[in-house]
């Protein structure tokens, strides 16, 4: 029996899976903090070296003992900055920087727009992107900018680490694509943009590897795959395929789905995926946050939120909640708030309220769905993923609303099981990824008859949308 390790390094931890590279089967994990990150804490920069020892200590007891092959899959959009001789410039800066909003937005305009962004490399860029990092570091820390020579993700680093420091510099499409200066379209880094964004041009750019192909073998013998973005490994530990929608209810509601082609649309981002196809992303700005704040109101927590809803019924005695809380990129009201309507007498309980935020954030979900299929993308199932999808109230109404079977995977590592299953992948040499058994099994829901139910919902939900927003009718 071969075995393969996957290693998923977030913001906070350095998570570790090992598995057995025919069936899947997680033998051993472990995870550690990284050092220097105070706990509960979400840094937006970081010493790369705090990722090795993370490793090292997520590693102790012989956790990789007998590996065959390891893959790596890492936070997407980081900025890890070398110069001509190879050496750290500064920092690495992560994904949820905030600072680099304004550069963003810049950046779009100089080269025409949105649509000229998603003719050139598939998605606009957002604050969170390479690209625009680089703009930021040319604007406010123009010495750093000057010095660097060339860029690598956090996977990318932590790949060139497992090699022994290399000549050679890798990349896989999925994490290349999430920069801003490769082209989903075209398959091939766009220099031009990169150089439009830091002031010059870099000297090299790391190699884009397939799914399948290795990065090279560790100084001990180990093959090394070619390692991807958390989001792509993840979408590869759940086995999605097309048809197969993903939404993480995170404070945001961020939609990948599964399609076999890159889009050239503003609306949505197209990214690539680890196994050769693309995934095409919506964002919302407003899912969990709905529901903290709900809760928050009630004098209750997300557990007793769900409670309460589930004493309401579908339609919430006509309270209706347009879950704008944050403003909202789908659909595009950058400066709305929250509407409560429907308020009569007996709709004014908690049950009723708390039943319509979680209506109302389902209800912008299924309108972003909507989103994904006006481009093309076929939704034929939901994976709900993050703390939000396992309460019982939320599963109770999603499927009805959104029209289409919702899976409820089971607690795993999927980040961590994808980059195993990618390595394991590499090591086999096969046409496609090995068939691997998920951890536990998922659960299904059906929505069978509630799709006229979830129907009536999201009519009540978009009359008020309409009437409030009739800006968005035109």
């Amino acid at each position: 029996m071969a075995i393969a390790a996957g290693i998923d390094c977030s913001t906070q931890f350095t998570k570790i899976v090992v598995c057995d590279t025919d069936t899947g089967a997680v033998l051993r994990e472990n995870r550690a903090p990284h050092p220097g990150v105070p706990a509960g804490s979400t840094p937006t920069e970081i010493d790369p070296q705090a990722w090795l020892r993370s490793l090292g200590a997520a590693a102790e007891g012989g956790l990789l003992e007998g590996i065959s092959a390891i893959g790596v899959s890492a936070q997407q959009q980081g900025l890890i900055g070398l110069d001509a001789g190879g050496v750290l410039v500064r920092p690495a800066m992560l994904r949820n920087d905030p600072r680099p909003a304004t550069a963003a937005l810049a950046l779009v305009d100089e080269l025409g727009g949105p649509a000229a962004w998603a003719q050139a490399v598939g998605a606009v860029p957002p604050a969170s992107s390479t690209v625009a990092k680089l703009r930021w570091l040319a604007e406010n820390e123009s010495a750093a900018a000057k010095r660097i020579a060339e860029v690598l993700l956090p996977h990318d680093w932590l790949v060139w680490q497992l090699l022994g420091q290399s000549a050679r510099r890798t990349t896989d499409r999925g994490d290349a694509s999430g920069t801003g200066y490769w082209s989903t379209v075209e398959e091939r880094w766009r220099p031009d943009l990169a150089a439009l964004a830091l002031g010059h041009e870099l000297h090299q750019f790391p190699q884009v590897l397939g799914p399948a192909e290795a990065a090279g073998q560790s100084p001990e013998g180990l093959l090394i795959s070619a390692g991807t973005g958390t989001t792509m490994a993840t979408a590869l530990g759940l086995d999605l395929g097309p048809g197969d929608v993903m939404i993480s209810l995170g404070s945001n509601g961020t939609l990948h789905g599964v399609h076999t082609e890159a889009l050239q649309d503003p609306a949505v981002a197209t990214y690539a995926d680890g196994t050769g196809r693309f995934l095409v992303q919506v964002v919302t700005l407003n899912a969990a946050r709905v529901l903290r704040a709900a809760a928050l109101m009630l004098g209750t927590d997300l557990q007793g939120l769900s409670e309460l809803a589930l004493r309401s019924t579908p339609g919430s005695y006509g309270l209706v909640l347009l879950p704008f809380l944050e403003g909202e990129r789908t659909p595009p009201l950058p400066h709305a708030a929250g509407t409560l309507a429907g308020l009569r007498v007996d709709s004014m309980k908690p049950e009723h309220l708390a039943r319509a935020a979680v209506e109302g954030m389902l209800c912008g979900l299924a309108d972003a769905l909507d989103v994904l299929r006006t481009a093309g993308v076929p939704v034929h199932r939901v994976f709900l993923t993050g703390l939000a999808g396992r309460l019982a109230a939320v599963q109770a109404a999603a499927p009805g609303i959104f029209g289409v079977p919702v899976v409820v995977p089971a607690q795993a590592e999927y980040a961590a099981i994808g980059a195993a299953r990618q390595a394991a992948w590499a090591l086999a040499g096969t046409a496609e990824p090995p068939t691997w058994e998920r951890p536990a099994p998922a659960t299904v829901l059906d929505p069978s008859d509630e799709t006229a139910v979830g129907g009536a919902v999201r009519a009540q939900y978009e009359a008020v949308l309409k009437q409030t927003h009739p800006e968005l009718n035109r």
